[in-house]
């Protein structure tokens, strides 16, 4: 019988790259509308100060429902949705990064963790100006805005979310110019480089631990399954801090981490920099569950013909 304690890692060379993309685009879409009420709420909770508009991640959730119904959970997710190429981008630079990185050391760990960080730095160059817009449009509240810019109201129109999107866009290249759709940029990269670059290798070491501790026959999709949300959680808490930061940068307009950082502390002390994190755990542990059995099922579903019957993935 197999030995559990290998889980086999299916590399990009056997992969059909077409049914890759084509189920990759779907799967990826399926599971944006699924956890984007939480990014919205997340982002929400950093940027607020103290604790002026909502008490934590549920009474979030309560609170713009009732006072801006579903649609509110939802705003800026037309925009984020071209976040989908950046998707793509990254599957691709961390598959061919870690089969580049095999040709030097054949490390799981190192493979992992040199194509984590190296995806997130390709994905982060795509989705800064996405997401920033995006941000800009979760701040709007009925009547108001939690950010620098607020959209203008529109009357008589009953299709007017393309209309936010470029009231928004218009008002971001008039304060700041084509830098502000990259502000942040750095900020973007020193959160999701490490949260990337740690994810890789303590799901791969999480999901060989898990496997040690069961039976034989006990599913690699279920290790795989539960190693993903153990990473994810274990990621947004090393990296929360800098998330904190980066959303407050790109909402409030701060052109300084540092000065950022020194402002937070002060006002909010060290738990200023634990702000939203349950709302991240919370929407990284259904979403890495679909994204993990999502990714692993795909990557079987992609695999090249002659491969599907020669070997036990």
């Amino acid at each position: 019988m197999e030995d559990k304690r290998n889980i086999p890692i299916i590399e990009w060379e056997d992969l059909d790259k077409k049914k890759f993309y084509v189920f990759g685009l779907c799967m990826t879409m399926v599971i944006r509308v699924s956890v984007y009420p939480f990014t919205l709420i997340r982002t929400r909770l950093q940027v607020q100060k103290g604790k002026s508009l909502y008490n934590g991640t549920f009474d979030a959730f309560l609170k713009i429902l009732r006072a801006e119904g579903a649609a509110g959970l939802y705003r800026g997710f037309l925009v984020n949705t071209f976040t989908l190429i950046s998707g793509q981008c990254y599957v691709t630079t961390y598959e061919l990064t870690r089969k580049y990185v095999a040709q030097y050391n054949n490390s799981n760990t190192v493979k992992s963790l040199v194509a984590g960080g190296s995806a997130s730095l390709v994905a982060q160059s795509i989705t800064v100006p996405i997401d920033v817009v995006s941000q800009h449009l979760m701040m709007q509240r009925v009547g108001s805005s939690m950010g620098r810019f607020e959209v203008q109201a529109s009357a008589g129109r009953r299709f007017h979310l393309f209309g936010q999107t470029r009231d928004i866009i218009a008002q971001i290249f008039k304060a700041d110019g084509l830098r502000g759709f990259y502000r942040g940029y750095v900020a973007s990269l020193l959160t999701y480089i490490p949260n990337s670059a740690a994810w890789w290798p303590f799901y791969h070491f999480y999901a060989e631990q898990l496997a040690n501790l069961t039976p034989r026959d006990c599913p690699h999709l279920l290790l795989q399954a539960i190693s993903g949300p153990l990473a994810a959680a274990t990621a947004s808490t090393l990296t929360n801090p800098m998330d904190v930061i980066r959303a407050r940068v790109q909402v409030e307009g701060k052109s300084s981490i540092i000065l950022t950082f020194q402002q937070l502390m002060a006002e909010e002390g060290l738990w200023g920099l634990t702000k939203g994190l349950s709302a991240r755990i919370i929407s990284s542990t259904p979403s890495t569950i679909v994204i993990v059995v999502g990714y692993e099922t795909l990557k079987k579903l992609s695999l090249r013909p002659e491969l599907v019957d020669s070997r036990h993935w």
